[in-house]
């Protein structure tokens, strides 16, 4: 099935092309990229695909397609997708899935009434520590769990160049939406539902615009409480994850155990190469899409309402 990867960035270099090219059934037909240094380095790890200048040049081409991936800045995710559907091709979109839930909406309206499929890349879900931590609670290893903690901080103190900078909220910068996606993802895939949602967003930079620091608390229905830091201001990060159970605890990167019975467990290796076998096993009608929309949609809500929180200094419920 021959594939049209739109962005060559952060995400479409070594995520999506890097994926679609080792995954069997899939063929990279098409990359688009008006970067000149990102078109020869296109070409020189992909030299059978096409590099293509425009979306025009995909729509012009989608006869001969059968999927395309939105790799590209935030705000462009929904109007690619929408069109890609109403040519008829399947879309993967990089989270987050759209900039607002409405939009969302819309994309998976129209994939269902063009019976396409559409599938959002929270790869996330394959990194080995989370896997590790999804069998510690599926096999409950650590008794019931209370307390999930959940950080993906970084060292970023200088401001750069680029859309994940700006102010406009239609951009959908931040790393609210960068790096929470992910980890609201993960919340919600161990424990399901969320009843409130409390945020602090912070704009800790000298300069900054948009939120670069931020820590959402969770309530689920299950009464299991996620504590999420995202944040570029992190000099020293604290662990990845950390999950509290009435039995054990576990630590990353692998210690489980309680207070002077601790054991250290091996690292499990990332396993991202599953959402694209995922996909061609959904384009074949063998298996639901590897992530289903609503469920990103469900982790868009958990944004909106973190955004009304932290505006409005009070827990918001869903």
């Amino acid at each position: 099935m021959r594939v049209a990867l739109f962005g060559y960035g952060s995400a479409g270099e070594p995520l999506h092309a890097r994926l679609i090219a080792a995954t069997s059934g899939l063929e990279l037909a098409a990359i688009v990229t008006r970067d000149p240094e990102r078109r020869e380095r296109a070409r020189q790890a992909h030299p059978d695909a096409q590099i293509l200048d425009s979306a025009e040049d995909v729509w012009q081409r989608a006869d001969s397609l059968d999927l395309v991936v939105v790799a590209t800045p935030n705000r462009a995710h929904a109007p690619l997708a929408i069109t890609a559907l109403e040519h008829g091709l399947g879309v993967v979109v990089e989270k987050p899935f759209a900039v607002t839930t409405a939009d969302a909406r819309a994309v998976v309206a129209l994939a269902w009434d063009r019976d396409r499929l559409v599938t959002v890349f929270q790869n996330r879900r394959w990194d080995g520590d989370f896997l590790t931590v999804r069998r510690l609670v599926k096999e409950g290893e650590l008794g019931d769990v209370f307390r999930f903690e959940s950080r993906i901080e970084r060292w970023v103190p200088e401001i750069a160049a680029g859309w994940r900078e700006l102010a406009d909220p239609a951009e959908g910068g931040g790393v609210l939406y960068d790096l929470g996606s992910h980890q609201i993802d993960q919340a919600l895939q161990l424990f399901s539902r969320v009843e409130s949602v409390y945020a602090e967003v912070g704009l800790r930079r000298a300069g900054a615009r948009i939120d670069d620091d931020v820590f959402v608390a969770l309530t689920h229905e299950s009464g299991v409480h996620s504590h999420l830091w995202m944040s570029l201001n992190a000099p020293q990060p604290g662990p990845r994850f950390r999950v509290l159970g009435r039995k054990a605890a576990f630590v990353s990167p692998g210690l489980v155990g309680t207070e002077g019975d601790l054991q250290q467990i091996p690292p499990r290796p990332d396993e991202h190469e599953s959402f694209y076998n995922g996909v061609v096993a959904a384009l074949r009608g063998e298996a639901p899409p590897p992530v289903d929309p609503e469920e990103a949609i469900a982790g868009l809500e958990v944004i909106e309402a973190a955004q009304e929180s932290a505006r409005e200094g009070r827990v918001v419920k869903l």
